[in-house]
């Protein structure tokens, strides 16, 4: 039997969930415009470990969301979770935040592109088949009339940037689903556990989120 803790703050969306054996058993979200990632994380932590009954110890590994996504949630995350590993003496286990994001897709056929905004017309996206198998790798692209023309089957659009993305891809085979905007750790939990299965973990102290873009920093202008 494993516990594995699933912790996914890579959008405004800061979720935290248990797992046993790669099955949801708790689970707390919350999305905020203000990114209240550093206040609410470690109550979600402490509140499921609680409710579950167990203690710290009896967790297997700390799964954690591994980006692309937003700079500071992605630190505050990953921060956590090293600390847990850390402390605990367990593995840590990454997990791509895109995957997270189209495994709420429940479609049969077509494929599912998962995107997440990075200001004005670019996006974080990728693609992936109806088992969540990934048909081309992460990239940042900037989202056009002409963009994922060459792909014929039905495409099912997922994230947080279906609003500014629908009104430029008009294709007839385009469907976006619009109800599915973030990423969130309840669906991580099958994801963690079959990395764990195969003890696809990441070194606790050099592993990095994957940010895909340099950070830049600006000068404010008051």
């Amino acid at each position: 039997m494993s516990y594995i803790l699933n912790i996914e703050t890579a959008t405004k969306n800061c979720s935290v969930a248990l797992a046993k054996d790669g099955i949801t058993v708790l689970y707390k979200e919350i999305a905020e415009e203000g990114y209240s990632h550093a206040e609410r994380l470690h109550v979600f932590i402490e509140e499921i470990i609680k409710e579950a009954g167990i203690g710290y110890q009896d967790l297997s590994a700390v799964a954690v969301s591994q980006g692309p996504g937003s700079y500071t949630g992605l630190r505050i995350g990953v921060s956590a979770a090293k600390g847990l590993c850390y402390a605990l003496g367990i593995p840590l286990i990454a997990v791509d935040t895109l995957q997270v994001l189209a495994s709420q897709a429940k479609v049969s056929s077509g494929l599912i592109i998962p995107m997440l905004d990075a200001r004005r017309m670019e996006v974080y996206s990728a693609i992936f088949s109806p088992n969540f198998e990934n048909k081309r790798a992460v990239q940042a692209e900037i989202i056009i009339e002409n963009s994922f023309e060459g792909l014929q089957e039905t495409l099912y659009f997922v994230g947080d940037c279906s609003e500014k993305c629908k009104t430029v891809l008009t294709k007839e085979n385009f469907v976006f689903l619009e109800e599915i905007k973030y990423p969130s750790a309840r669906e991580m939990s099958f994801l963690s556990f079959e990395k764990y299965k195969k003890n696809d973990t990441v070194d606790v102290a050099y592993f990095e989120p994957y940010y895909l873009k340099d950070f830049m920093m600006t000068v404010s202008k008051k």
